[in-house]
C-alpha cells in the first residue's frame, strides 16, 4: 500500500507539471500566430546547431521576435520546440531544471528561454540543463547589461554569444516598404559605393527621405504601431532599463538608478562630449568611481557609447575620451533642447559599428573615426571637404544629404546597409 501511495503522489506531481507545461505550450502557440515574416539580420548569422546559444540585446531590440521567428520559420522538420519567458509565473513554483527534464521526457528538442536575467541562479541551472540533457538545444536571451561569463557557474566553454543590434536602415526599409536591400560588407562599400548607391536609387526613389525618417524613429520596432507615440514608448523603455534591469542584474537600488538617470540626462544635453570627470562628479554629486562605473553601465545597456583612441588602454575605471548617446532615436527622445545635425550624423555612424563583428571603432587622431585600426572617416554634410584627411592613407569623407558619392566620398546612408 505504501508503494502504491508513493506512486499516486508521484503521478499527481507528474500530471501537475504536465498541465503547467501545457499552459506554456498554449502561450507559445498564441505568440507564434502574430510573428512577423520580416526577419531580423541576426536570424541567418547564428549557427543554430550549437547546443547553448546566448543572444544579448537592449530592451526593444527584438530578441523575443527573433526567437519566435526561429521557431516558426527555421526549425528543422521533426523538431519539438518550447518558448517561455523566465519571468513567467510558472517559475515562481517550478525550477528551470525541472521544466527541462519534463520537456525532454515529452520529446522536446529545442528550448528557447527569454529574459534569463530575471531568473535567480540562471547560470547554475543552465549549466545543469546543458550537462544533463546532451540532446537538448538551448537558446536564451538576456539584457545587454548582463555579463554572461560572470554568472555563478562558468559557461564560457559552453555558450556561444551573439549581440542583437537595433534595427538597421536596411531593415527599416524592409519593415516599412517591403524592399529587401542587400547587406554589404565594409570592404564592398569602400570599393564599390558608387555602384551600390545607383542600385539602391532604383529601389528607393528618395533614399534620403527614408533615411531621415529612420534617424528619427527607425531604430526600434515601435514604429510599426505608429510614430505618434514613438518617443514616449522609447522613454518608457529607458525608464525600465534604469529602474528595473539595473536592479535585477546589478542589484542597484532605486536611489542609485535615479542618480544614473541624472547622468544620462546630463550626457544627452551635451553629447558628444569629452567628460571632465571632476566637474561632472561635483555637478551631479557623485564620486569619481561611481560616475565612471555608471557610464560603463549605460554603455552596456546600449544607452550610450564610450569611445577611445586606439592607442589608449581601456580599464574598469578609465575615462572615455568621448561619449555619444547610443543611437539617433535616443538623441531625439532625450535632447529636449534640440540637437545639432552634426551630432546626429556622427551618432549614426558610430552606432553602425558597435557590436558589429568583426569590426572595432575608435576615435581618430585626424578625422572623426578610425575603423579596424585602418580606415579613417570624416563625417559631415554635403558640403564637407576632404582637407581634414588630406595625405592620409585609407581615408574617406562620409557626407549626409547626397545620394551618390565619388572617389573617397561616400553617402552616409549607405553605412545603414552593413547589417
Amino acid at each position: 500500500m505504501k508503494i502504491l501511495s508513493t506512486v499516486n503522489v508521484n503521478l499527481s506531481i507528474f500530471n501537475k507539471h504536465f498541465r503547467e507545461m501545457e499552459e506554456l505550450i498554449i502561450l507559445q502557440e498564441q505568440l507564434l500566430e502574430h510573428v512577423s515574416v520580416k526577419e531580423r539580420y541576426l536570424l541567418t548569422k547564428i549557427d543554430w546547431n550549437d547546443r547553448l546559444i546566448a543572444i544579448k540585446g537592449a530592451r526593444g531590440s527584438g530578441k523575443t521576435t527573433l526567437l519566435l521567428q526561429q521557431i516558426k520559420y527555421k526549425l528543422p522538420k521533426g523538431a519539438v520546440p518550447l518558448y517561455t519567458s523566465l519571468d513567467h509565473l510558472y517559475f515562481l513554483e517550478n525550477k528551470l531544471v525541472d521544466l527541462a527534464k519534463e520537456f525532454v521526457l515529452q520529446g522536446g528538442t529545442h528550448l528557447f528561454l527569454d529574459e534569463v536575467h530575471k531568473y535567480p541562479q540562471w547560470s547554475r541551472e543552465l549549466k545543469l540543463v546543458y550537462d544533463q540533457f546532451s540532446n537538448l538545444k538551448i537558446v536564451f536571451t538576456s539584457s545587454s547589461i548582463l555579463e554572461i561569463y560572470k554568472g555563478e557557474s562558468d559557461l564560457s566553454r559552453r555558450v556561444v554569444n551573439y549581440s542583437l543590434k537595433e534595427l538597421s536602415f536596411r531593415e527599416f526599409v524592409h519593415f516599412t516598404k517591403g524592399y529587401m536591400l542587400p547587406t554589404i560588407s565594409l570592404k564592398e562599400l569602400l570599393e564599390n559605393h558608387k555602384e551600390i548607391a545607383k542600385i539602391i536609387k532604383k529601389d528607393l526613389s528618395s533614399p534620403l527621405k527614408d533615411f531621415k525618417q529612420f534617424l528619427e524613429h527607425g531604430s526600434y520596432p515601435y514604429f510599426m504601431e505608429g510614430t505618434k507615440g514613438y518617443s514616449q514608448k522609447l522613454l518608457q523603455t529607458i525608464n525600465l532599463i534604469l529602474e528595473v534591469d539595473l536592479n535585477t542584474i546589478e542589484n542597484i537600488p532605486y536611489s542609485d538608478s535615479r542618480r544614473i538617470k541624472k547622468l544620462l540626462v546630463a550626457i544627452a544635453q551635451s553629447a558628444p562630449f569629452s567628460p571632465n570627470v571632476s566637474k561632472l562628479s561635483e555637478r551631479l554629486g557623485m564620486s569619481r568611481d561611481f560616475l565612471l562605473n555608471s557610464i560603463k553601465l549605460l554603455d552596456r545597456a546600449d544607452l550610450v557609447m564610450e569611445l577611445f583612441k586606439s592607442t589608449k588602454g581601456i580599464g574598469a575605471f578609465t575615462k572615455p575620451e568621448k561619449i555619444y548617446l547610443n543611437n539617433t532615436n535616443l538623441v531625439g527622445a532625450l535632447s529636449k533642447n534640440g540637437h545639432e545635425i552634426g551630432t546626429i550624423r556622427e551618432t549614426f555612424f558610430a552606432n553602425q559599428f558597435k557590436h558589429l563583428n568583426p569590426h572595432e571603432i575608435h576615435l581618430a587622431d585626424k578625422g572623426d573615426f578610425l575603423i579596424d585600426r585602418k580606415y579613417v572617416f570624416e563625417i559631415g554634410g554635403k558640403g564637407k571637404l576632404t582637407h581634414q584627411i588630406k595625405g592620409l592613407k585609407n581615408a574617406f569623407v562620409v557626407r549626409d544629404d547626397i545620394e551618390i558619392g565619388s572617389l573617397n566620398i561616400i553617402p552616409l546612408y549607405l553605412f545603414g546597409l552593413l547589417y
